[in-house]
């Protein structure tokens, strides 16, 4: 393990062990924090920015406070916030809209599955949610472990709601010095739109203004795979905050300046950026850009040190590609330690 990750995680268990939080255990040894000046502005970045995929999730469970942390004391420029509604419409942080991968809902709500089988957090309010503990992403519909070599999780991990992030991360910012932003997903709005009938993009703006984050432009992001949320949250809702369109499959290059007039970014998958050829050389798909010629940033995802693009060999490889021969504005890594080597030469 990381030098950084090990003392880290051995001053976190010690102040849980003796009744402190993640968030003590953190700043009672101030000199594990990133040495770094303020995290550079989304629009006037002078080098890629590293975002912080679900936190420092190759660490510590994927959106714990934990995970959050620590993703902030090793330097990330952007924290992942991934996000879904309860019952009651509040914003819970979570990467799906069923619980059971990473909450032991089974145990604590037996009976409270759907006729699938699964758990969904539309169907809790936000106290239910409170009796739930997190845990290390287990695969669907099995209770194996998705990174089976990342660390176990436990102690009491909570689900967070998003405003106890919000706060969370801009405590951190005046405690350290550093300046942090957000990267918020909205997961499902289709799914919460027939649920709950209710905008996840408008609900989502009217926390955001409670921060004063809603023209923050360089303090915050908001993703999205469906391409009609984003467009609603700029045409109906008169957003100011960049919007990036998430692609898990190829697009037509030349659809990508029509989409300039609504969003500013685009997150496509990394296997969508190079190719290798039979003699092992790696060229772009032409994809990073079209889009940037667009007048779009690029920021794609997942870095993981565990797997690695089929056009790519090794993590180093990886990082080389997206850096030096795609030339991308930030990318999205389970480990911020290693993005912000790479980014940053060192």
């Amino acid at each position: 393990m990381n030098p950084i990750v090990n003392s880290f995680v051995h001053h976190t268990l010690a102040g849980l062990l003796f009744g402190g939080s993640w968030v003590a255990a953190l700043l009672g040894t101030a000199w594990l924090t990133y040495d770094s000046p303020s995290a550079p502005e989304a629009s006037k970045a002078t080098k890629p920015i590293v975002i912080a995929h679900r936190g420092a999730s190759g660490y510590l469970v994927e959106h714990s406070e934990g995970s959050k942390v620590l993703a902030h004391a090793q330097g990330a420029d952007f924290i992942e916030q991934d996000v879904v509604l309860t019952k009651d419409r509040v914003f819970i942080v979570s990467h799906d809209i069923t619980m059971a991968e990473t909450t032991d809902v089974e145990a604590i709500y037996p009976d409270r599955h759907r006729k699938d089988g699964k758990w969904y957090f539309a169907d809790f309010t936000w106290a239910e949610i409170q009796k739930l503990t997190l845990h290390e992403r287990t695969r669907k519909d099995s209770a194996e472990r998705a990174f089976p070599d990342r660390f176990p999780g436990g102690f009491g991990q909570r689900v967070l709601r998003l405003e106890e992030e919000i706060q969370l991360l801009e405590g951190l910012d005046r405690t350290t010095g550093r300046r942090t932003g957000l990267y918020i997903e909205l997961k499902g709005p289709e799914f919460y739109r027939k649920e709950l009938s209710v905008s996840m993009g408008a609900e989502l703006l009217k926390v955001l203004k409670r921060f004063e984050l809603d023209e923050a432009k360089d303090r915050c992001f908001i993703q999205c795979f469906e391409l009609q949320e984003l467009v609603s949250l700029h045409k109906e809702h008169g957003c100011k905050l960049p919007l990036v369109y998430l692609i898990g499959s190829p697009i037509a290059h030349e659809k990508l300046k029509e989409l300039s007039s609504t969003i500013a970014g685009l997150g496509p998958s990394l296997e969508l950026l190079a190719t290798r050829s039979a003699e092992g050389i790696v060229q772009s798909t032409g994809l990073v850009e079209a889009a940037k010629e667009a007048g779009l940033v690029v920021h794609p995802y997942t870095v993981r040190k565990e797997t690695q693009p089929r056009w790519s060999k090794s993590l180093g490889e990886t990082h080389r590609v997206l850096l030096e021969l795609l030339k991308v504005d930030g990318f999205f890594s389970d480990f911020p330690d290693t993005a912000r080597r790479a980014v940053d030469g060192t």
